[in-house]
């Protein structure tokens, strides 16, 4: 009797642990039965919100979706502005699941990557249309901001048809016919939702941000060569304004040069001219106070260098003015 209570305790317990199922904060959950989505009452999948659950063990699973924002990045993509100019865009948009039900039968039970592939389609084909309105200049000012609301709220809600100046066929049609499966599987008696918006998938954007812009290599490069090129001319303008400057600044330099040595030696002239004009004053002077003497001592200076050697040979007459000195020392007096 012990033995086949404790087996019975044992698969209580077992049965019970089968039939809980915890749905963790951030997620949501929807139970399969058979493979098939327990459905309300409007035929719309039960959601489960955070929380202690339970369900028909080994007969029931539970697949949780991820109720949290995600972020998707997009790779870098070329577009084409209003001025026919391509740019490189490098994106980024943020989501989250709005309709849990909604979401799981747009995306064939809540598959993530088929749900991005879609959003990425949709983003893509607003983000073109969009920068296509707009010149160089709108986009990379102020008028970002301005931008990336736009294509948020237009993804949220979908373009207006024939009053949309923004056609996306071909991400429409894909949400499109994503949402006509949806709507053949549910008997909900809410309103329509406009089958070319994300809501049509059950998605919410919560926000699309552009993270950098970047022009095309081949435009970059022809940018980057017409500014250096720019650059060498203004480099060539200065260094020609500059020798120009320089080669009037040498010949300033050599005018004053020239001119103040001209005037140095003109002014060396004259003080040479009057040193040479006061020492005659004053051998004049002196002369005239005693000739005899001045006469004396210009014929020893005479005397000095003629016979300064012992080899000069010197032929004169001997009655030769020169040495009337040496004939008799009054001859300065005597003649």
């Amino acid at each position: 009797m012990r033995k086949p209570l404790i087996v019975l305790i044992i698969v209580v317990l077992v049965v019970l642990y089968a039939s809980l199922f915890v749905v963790q904060e951030g997620e949501r959950g929807i139970v399969l039965r058979f493979g098939k989505v327990l459905r309300d009452d409007e035929n719309k999948p039960l959601v489960f919100a955070p929380g202690l659950h339970f369900k028909i063990p080994f007969l029931e699973s539970v697949k949780t979706l991820d109720a949290r924002i995600q972020t998707m990045d997009n790779q870098a993509d070329r577009f084409v502005t209003k001025e026919k100019k391509d740019l490189i865009v490098d994106s980024y948009i943020k989501w989250r699941i709005s309709d849990f039900s909604r979401y799981y039968l747009a995306t064939g039970g809540g598959d993530v990557s088929q749900a991005e592939v879609l959003l990425k389609r949709k983003f893509s084909d607003r983000l073109r249309s969009e920068m296509g309105r707009l010149d160089v200049k709108d986009i990379v000012t102020d008028s970002r901001g301005r931008l990336t609301t736009d294509v948020r709220d237009a993804l949220n809600t979908g373009s207006a048809g024939r009053d949309d100046e923004v056609q996306t066929p071909a991400a429409d049609d894909a949400i499109a016919h994503a949402a006509a499966r949806v709507e053949r599987e549910t008997k909900s008696s809410e309103p329509s939702i406009n089958p070319n918006s994300m809501a049509a998938l059950g998605i919410e954007v919560v926000d699309v941000r552009i993270k950098q812009i970047n022009l095309p290599t081949e435009v970059s490069d022809a940018i980057y060569n017409r500014m250096r090129a720019e650059r060498e001319a203004v480099a060539r303008s200065q260094r020609s304004q500059g020798q120009e400057e320089a080669e009037k600044l040498r010949a300033q330099a050599d005018y004053q040069v020239t001119r103040t040595l001209a005037e140095a030696q003109r002014e060396g002239l004259i003080t040479r001219g009057e040193g040479d004009a006061e020492t005659a004053r004053l051998f004049a002077d002196a002369f005239s106070q005693d000739p005899g003497f001045y006469a004396f001592i210009r014929s020893l200076r005479a005397y000095e260098k003629s016979f300064n050697s012992n080899q000069d040979v010197m032929v004169l007459s001997p009655d030769s003015d020169f040495f009337r000195y040496m004939k008799s020392p009054g001859g300065a007096t005597t003649r």
